[in-house]
């Protein structure tokens, strides 16, 4: 899908720069860095819903769980 956009003539070069020197089309360059951007907000998205789930759920232990656990870590310092 071809696309217009306007970006600051920094950036243009920047980018244009970086293309050049990795040996791929700007355009290449443009679609990683866009597909890198919303790879990182969907995980932004993931990990709000989580805290809206656990703000809402009880996620301690039982104790007997927490028992357990303390059991099973080595002794010492860490």
């Amino acid at each position: 899908m071809k696309t217009a956009i306007s970006i600051p003539d920094k950036v243009f070069h920047s980018a244009d720069s970086l293309a050049k020197r990795l040996g791929v089309s700007r355009s290449q360059l443009y679609a990683t860095a866009i597909t890198e951007f919303l790879l990182r907000h969907q995980s932004r998205k993931v990990t709000e819903l989580l805290d809206h789930i656990y703000e809402e759920e009880d996620s301690s232990l039982a104790q007997g769980f927490l028992t357990a656990e303390m059991k099973s870590l080595p002794s010492g310092e860490w």
